[in-house]
């Protein structure tokens, strides 16, 4: 299936140290891969190396704990990339669960496959470093939000970034990004209203 221009001109805005001239190889080893709401993009245990960029739709990666219970690490929209960072980064089977939360579009490339055009072309050897860089940036904001933030201040932070992500996301699954119970949850929602009412 095609990927659409609108998303290669995206792609080429992000990734602008590369001229567009050179990008052609990179798009060739491409492809747009549609999800239905609730399939999983990416399995506990999965070895495949994915990178993938959402052209629409939300992605969530969690892990089931011993209870059963699932924390939700990350959630992922229209604009961002999204790949495990266990088989990307310390290739080894990825130890989290990529679900679609809604019908999504990704366009996708293995990683195996970018590796071979990065080698085949130098000049698109930045690329490589920009998409890890980039993991690593969104890994460490995570990391910094739960260290210097409240749970309030993350919700906050989220609804400032991307509000209509909160109406787009079961109540259950952003508690569980912020570290918070739904009831929790439910009074930061209060306290924020009461005071925008105030």
């Amino acid at each position: 299936m095609a990927v659409s221009i609108e998303t290669l001109q995206n792609l080429l805005q992000q990734l602008n140290t590369v001229p567009a001239t050179d990008m052609a190889p990179l798009f060739a080893a491409t492809r747009q891969v549609k999800l239905d709401a609730g399939e999983t993009y990416i399995r506990e245990g999965d070895t495949a190396r994915k990178l993938a960029y959402l052209e629409k739709g939300i992605i969530r990666a969690y892990a089931v704990r011993n209870n059963g219970d699932e924390a939700t690490l990350f959630l992922r929209w229209e604009g961002q990339f999204i790949a495990s960072h266990d088989t990307i980064i310390r290739q080894r089977p990825s130890r989290f669960i990529y679900r679609a939360l809604e019908d999504t579009v990704v366009v996708e490339i293995d990683y195996e496959q970018l590796d071979g055009v990065l080698r085949e072309n130098p000049r698109l050897e930045p690329l490589r470093s920009h998409f890890l860089q980039l993991m690593l940036a969104e890994a460490l904001d995570s990391i910094e939000s739960f260290v210097t933030l409240s749970p309030e201040e993350r919700y906050l932070q989220l609804l400032d970034s991307r509000g209509d992500i909160v109406n787009r996301v079961p109540d259950k699954y952003i508690a569980s990004m912020l570290g918070v119970t739904p009831v929790s949850l439910s009074r930061i929602r209060k306290r924020i209203h009461s005071r925008g009412k105030q």
